[in-house]
């Protein structure tokens, strides 16, 4: 990282009139470009309760899931954790800046940061949007920060309780393709599903028309579960414009992943979505990725090809492409155009 940039957007974001020194950097939208999002497409988010999930689950792109049975207090604790480690000192979470993606703790910001792939370890990405985040691997293993000290407690209970609930989603969605649930989980080999935690900080920015959070991209894996503390600042793409997204109280806004969009060979689409900065409040979000295990080839699930619908991706490895993905530039749905036939 260039020696005059802060360590983090939090840093710089303190830093008052710091910004304005590197405005080119960070600038990433045109000020001055129309607003692309349409307000009467939030209602369309639709709802799921949980203990009432049937096979009838809707194939939308986005969903916001309710009566999920994680404890509200759980939920509250784990933002407050995320918020506790962002508030380290900066040398404390430095020492958790990983050299490789796929390193089970993985601290970094959004601005130049080093790391790399098994294919090449030492590309330096250079990526300056407003974010700064915490990447932990969960499960089947379990990593945690050791600072600060009520954290790795209560994000075992979260990972726990969050993993039952995407297992129930994708239950739901099995059934809603008439697909054995039993067949889908040796396939995907759900029993060892590789977790993933990911806190993101979204400091208040002084001229938030001119940055993004984080560019329009799909996430990888199979279902990434979102809440917030309040502040809101997610959009997701529906037919060509984008939805200012509010979630309801005690709900979880759920995404597919790209590698439900590849099983289910385009049955379920993966949702393209964005996080915009403010100019008020710190936005602090946490996700959990639910997919299936790291050496799990993933591919089109035979019982959805035809021949009126053929086979849409090829097989790679979940690993193969968390690499290709996270060591390269967030860029919509690039990986998926890559695996397309």
């Amino acid at each position: 990282m260039a020696a005059d940039l802060p360590n983090s957007v939090k840093q710089l974001s303190n830093s008052g009139a710091f910004f304005s020194l590197h405005l080119q950097l960070y600038t990433s939208r045109d000020p001055a470009a129309p607003s692309d999002v349409d307000a009467t497409l939030e209602p369309q988010i639709p709802t799921i309760d949980l203990s009432l999930l049937t096979g009838a689950t809707a194939r939308k792109r986005a969903r916001m899931v309710v009566n999920h049975g994680v404890p509200e207090g759980l939920r509250h604790a784990m933002l407050e954790a995320a918020k506790q480690f962002f508030d380290l000192e900066e040398e404390d979470k430095a020492e958790l800046r990983g050299e490789t993606v796929l390193d089970p703790i993985r601290y970094g910001t959004s601005s130049s940061i080093r790391y790399g792939t098994s294919v090449n370890p030492k590309v330096e990405v250079d990526v300056r949007y407003w974010r700064d985040f915490l990447k932990l691997a969960v499960h089947p293993q379990f990593h945690s920060p050791a600072k600060p000290l009520c954290f790795s407690d209560v994000l075992r209970d979260y990972a726990t309780c969050t993993r039952r609930v995407g297992m129930e989603l994708l239950k739901g969605i099995w059934e809603s393709l008439e697909l054995e649930e039993n067949d889908m989980n040796r396939a995907l080999k759900l029993d060892s599903c590789f977790q993933v935690f990911i806190a993101n900080l979204y400091p208040p920015c002084p001229q938030p028309e001119l940055v993004f959070g984080l560019p329009p991209h799909s996430d990888h894996g199979l279902l990434t579960l979102l809440h917030q503390n309040g502040v809101d600042g997610l959009d997701v793409e529906h037919g060509g414009k984008w939805v200012y997204v509010k979630p309801l109280p005690g709900s979880f806004l759920v995404n597919a992943g790209d590698h439900m969009q590849i099983v289910t060979n385009g049955r379920y689409k993966s949702a393209l979505h964005r996080a915009m900065a403010n100019g008020k409040s710190t936005r602090v979000s946490v996700a959990m990725v639910v997919g299936p295990s790291l050496d799990t080839v993933v591919e089109p699930v035979a019982a959805l090809v035809s021949s009126e619908r053929p086979v849409m991706y090829r097989g790679w490895s979940y690993k193969q492409f968390l690499e290709c993905q996270q060591g390269n530039q967030l860029k919509e749905k690039t990986m998926l155009e890559l695996l397309q036939l």
